[in-house]
């Protein structure tokens, strides 16, 4: 791995919007399965289909790569179900590491694993955090801004770690209702300056915040958003995002991004989707031979 200064960009001749080539760690679902509770979303009785999801994944990996992106693997560990959901385990901005602590002990191995991935892919300065952060599942970054969510996982105060190692500014949005538990299952990053949000997850407080902040926002309907809808990936142009959110796949085609629709419906059972399985590793560049 490589740390660069800039990101690659691609321009499109098909409008305005261009896409940046982005560079995201992934972990197989090899041992994916729901067998504890630990959000609104998950029930142990609800039988999984791996080999279903495990097509589903490998289709969301050959997205990012048609999209002209890189992808790189962190091995999953049994007895770790969760750990598919690798963005939760860290975020990456000009190549320096912040790692996780997670919450629940049924997740907490998995920051480890993923951390040594850091340090053995030449990262710069990868951390383990003294408070309780939950990686980008409460980390959204948003041009020189990260939107920071607490409420249900990420302790506040690693909102200010988090701004001390990255030397980036940190917003803090409080998240109120269970069934949005992560940043990232109600608010989606677009682009630098454009996001998309559900109002109803936030605290009237933070909405505000969102409000005065993202005046152009996208708004998203709850319709979509049952299906994790907001739990997208943008390159700047490119969307990807659950293939049954039909609705904000037309509001955002409306805006000039062009939607790329995948079905991520088995790791919904956990409570997850595109962006809990995708950890982009910005300022880093896989070496290609």
């Amino acid at each position: 791995m490589t740390v660069t200064a800039q990101p690659r960009v691609r321009h499109d001749d098909q409008g305005e919007r261009q896409a940046t080539v982005r560079t995201y760690l992934m972990c197989p679902p090899t041992y994916f399965d729901v067998v504890y509770s630990i959000n609104d979303w998950m029930d142990p009785t609800e039988p999984v289909d791996v080999r279903l999801a495990m097509l589903q994944w490998s289709n969301l990996v050959e997205t990012y790569r048609s999209l002209g992106h890189d992808v790189v693997f962190v091995d999953p560990v049994p007895g770790l179900p969760d750990m598919v959901f690798v963005t939760d385990s860290g975020v990456v901005v000009d190549g320096v590491a912040m790692g996780a602590r997670y919450r629940t002990e049924q997740r907490a191995d998995e920051a480890e694993h993923v951390l040594r991935w850091f340090e053995a892919n030449g990262l710069i300065s990868p951390t383990r955090p003294e408070f309780v952060n939950e990686g980008e599942g409460d980390f959204m970054v948003v041009g020189q801004t990260i939107l920071a969510g607490t409420g249900f996982r990420t302790d506040p105060r690693a909102h200010a770690e988090l701004a001390a190692h990255l030397r980036r500014e940190v917003v803090t949005l409080n998240l109120v209702d269970p069934s949005y538990y992560h940043l990232n299952t109600a608010l989606g990053v677009l682009d630098d300056r454009t996001i998309a949000y559900l109002p109803k997850a936030f605290a009237p407080e933070s909405l505000a915040v969102l409000q005065q902040r993202y005046p152009d926002a996208i708004i998203a309907d709850e319709a979509d958003t049952a299906w994790l809808g907001l739990n997208l990936v943008s390159d700047g142009r490119n969307v990807v995002l659950a293939s049954q959110a039909t609705g904000l796949a037309a509001q955002l085609s409306a805006r000039g991004f062009v939607p790329v629709p995948v079905d991520m419906s088995e790791f919904r059972k956990s409570g997850g989707g595109i962006k809990c399985c995708t950890l982009e590793l910005r300022g880093v560049e896989r070496t290609r031979s």
